[in-house]
């Protein structure tokens, strides 16, 4: 399943080769210091037609000759015209292999020989610095079966041998929210993704989300989460496949992996990967997390005795399974991943010779057995809404006739950041409230499900401004649910109360995604009919709904 931004979807710029810069006279790129490039960097391509090539004998390793003894015959050599000859003709003959490579072998590294149109060298994504998005090529891939195909062409594993991924499993391919797309449209004879009919033309920050040029780049808004959705649903109701690898940016890679496993209702396993590099970049990791995955998927220790997926959904990253609660991104390079929460989260993780080890699996509910799941989610649910000063409460719909999440549902979750020293004066300032009372007064204009998630000190997320806590606490009167958290990642627990909720020790963007997923299946909270003055009957009502949430808190 293809997700946004993911760069372990992404190649480096096709940059115009020396080898085609001599052939057309282009000035060729030189070294940092003035002098002449070794090597071309060479592009996975497809041949056009059969070729027939002579490899020089020991020339795959440095020590190759030195055991020579141990070789078979060559096909062949080459004379000093290079003429192809059986049988030697002359000491000086050069040894070699006869090869016959053809189109339906896959792809070949090669010298990258296109130019832009006006004749110039391609140096990056765009026909120039910083140009529109009409002189922009694209770097992402569309679906994962490009990238799935270089693993798998190129990609050597530590036998030696390839085929890392289609020796283990057959794979189909989804757009569910793609980082790449067809600005042309595409015939449904073209496609290497699963669906049907043509691809229309897609557009940019609509279709398709990428961060490069990174001049162009943007993600997804709130709607496109009932896309992605909408979409794994549909994939995993079809209970057709053994595991589902979905692929996104790795700072986002996350948030999704623990809203598919609050959200989706599956048995099976998926596994989310990223990339701290691109394909084909030097050191470049997402190859062997992809490979990692489908073994994962194929070894079955996730399997319990029924068959079900007992690890929940997990991120895989630098031979590591990650719980998809506990998993964040700290830094953009290999290896920059961590468990949170200070309890755990590194489930396993598969060795360089051994197979699949799960040594833990979650204690709380996941994707089949969690509360929130799409199939424990209502057709309506309350929201509330505010006109002119009064506070309404009623029905709004949030799944279409076919079970589908309809992009104005899902909830508007923003998160809100405390610290120290916050007030500008001693004493009350109301002045720092200001923001937060537009947003709460803007929360309740639109009519959507909404909430806050308020990261405040370490590790109980408290607030060091009792100002703007009457601020959220007048948001929960006014039937907006608002959850504490500890800042960074915090290892404590964040305190019960009878009016916010505990986000235990979960990260806030953890907490955010819980929230929302609350809200679709609870709605808003019970509004006062004056939020600065709530009754006593009022609160009471507040608080058996505050405690219908902390109670999905303290179990996912």
């Amino acid at each position: 399943m293809a997700g946004p931004t993911a760069t372990v979807q992404n190649s480096p710029p096709l940059v115009t080769s020396n080898k085609a810069r001599q052939k057309y006279g282009l000035p060729v790129r030189k070294n940092h210091d003035g002098s002449d490039a070794r090597f071309d960097a060479l592009r996975a391509q497809r041949l056009a037609a059969p070729a027939k090539v002579y490899v020089e004998c020991f020339s795959a390793h440095p020590l190759e000759a030195d055991a020579a003894e141990l070789y078979g015959p060559p096909d062949g050599y080459l004379d000093a015209r290079n003429v192809f000859h059986k049988e030697r003709t002359s000491p000086k003959d050069k040894a070699v292999f006869e090869i016959d490579i053809l189109p339906d072998d896959g792809l070949y590294p090669l010298p990258y020989m296109a130019r832009k149109s006006d004749g110039a060298a391609w140096e990056g994504e765009c026909t120039e610095p910083g140009a529109p998005a009409s002189q922009a090529r694209q770097s992402f891939y569309p679906d994962g079966s490009r990238s799935f195909e270089e693993i798998d062409r190129l990609g050597i594993g530590s036998a030696g041998i390839g085929n890392l991924i289609s020796s283990f499993a057959d794979v189909d391919f989804y757009r569910v929210l793609p980082p790449a797309g067809y600005t042309k449209g595409l015939p449904a004879s073209r496609r290497t993704d699963v669906g049907e009919g043509d691809i229309p033309p897609e557009t940019r920050s609509k279709d398709f989300f990428a961060y490069r040029p990174y001049h162009l780049g943007e993600a997804p808004p709130r709607p496109a989460l009932a896309r992605l959705t909408n979409a794994a649903r549909r994939i995993f109701d079809s209970n057709q496949y053994d595991g589902a690898i979905y692929t996104q940016g790795s700072p986002q890679i996350e948030e999704i992996a623990y809203w598919f496993n609050l959200l989706i209702d599956t048995t099976i396993p998926i596994c989310g990967n990223a990339a701290q590099r691109p394909q084909g970049e030097i050191s470049n990791d997402g190859p062997k997390n992809i490979t990692d995955s489908v073994e994962y998927i194929a070894s079955r220790v996730w399997a319990d005795e029924q068959g079900r997926n007992r690890a929940g959904v997990i991120v895989l990253q630098e031979q590591r399974f990650f719980a998809a609660r506990e998993v964040m991104k700290v830094d953009a390079r290999p290896g920059g991943y961590v468990a949170t929460g200070g309890h755990g989260g590194i489930l396993g993780g598969v060795g360089y010779h051994g197979a699949a080890v799960l040594h833990y699996v979650p204690a709380l509910k996941h994707t089949y057995l969690s509360e929130v799941n799409l199939s424990r989610i209502p057709s309506s649910v309350p929201v509330v809404s505010s006109s002119d000063g009064t506070i309404k409460r009623s029905e709004t719909r949030i799944r279409q006739d076919n079970g589908d999440l309809l992009e104005s549902a899902i909830p508007s979750v923003p998160i809100v950041k405390d610290g120290g020293f916050y007030a500008e004066e001693y004493f009350d300032d109301p002045a720092i409230s200001a923001d937060l009372v537009a947003l709460l007064a803007r929360k309740l204009e639109t009519n959507r499900l909404a909430g806050f998630v308020i990261e405040g000190t370490t590790p109980y997320g408290k607030m060091t401004s009792s100002v703007r806590q009457r601020v959220l606490r007048k948001a929960i009167y006014s039937g907006l649910p608002v959850v504490r958290v500890g800042r960074g990642n915090p290892e404590g627990f964040a305190d019960p109360d009878e009016y916010f909720i505990a986000g235990s020790n979960l990260t806030a963007t953890k907490a955010r995604m819980l929230l929302m997923a609350c809200l679709l299946k609870f709605g808003s909270l019970p509004p006062a009919s004056n939020p600065d003055e709530p009754t006593s009957a009022e609160l009471s009502a507040i608080k058996t709904a505050v405690a219908a949430y902390q109670k999905i808190f303290d179990t996912h």
